[in-house]
């Protein structure tokens, strides 16, 4: 099950999921995630939240692959037009798993 939290900027949420050894960026790579989803769990969301402007909002996905155990991360904005195919997916993965 993903565990949401919330920092104050995305910068601290990304160092601490890079000292916690997620370390390959899916947003350069999101094409494993769109290809085979099924092989990849969310362990963590983090949520950034602008203050004063919705464009500055961003979630950070701390993701593990199933199958080789690696460990990354995806950075999405919360604008509809900002959101890629991987995006969407995720999204959906985050859905189902907090439906259980």
């Amino acid at each position: 099950m993903a565990h949401t939290y919330h920092y104050a900027t995305v910068s601290e949420a990304l160092d601490e999921l890079n000292e916690n050894g997620f370390t390959h960026d899916f947003n350069i790579h999101e094409n494993e995630i769109v290809a085979h989803p099924e092989n990849f769990e969310i362990i963590h969301i983090y949520r950034y939240e602008g203050d004063t402007n919705p464009d500055d909002e961003a979630t950070v996905y701390g993701i593990k692959s199933l199958k080789s155990g690696k460990k990354g991360v995806f950075v999405t904005g919360f604008a509809a037009n900002s959101e890629s195919e991987a995006a969407k997916i995720l999204i959906d993965l985050s859905i189902k798993r907090n439906q259980k």
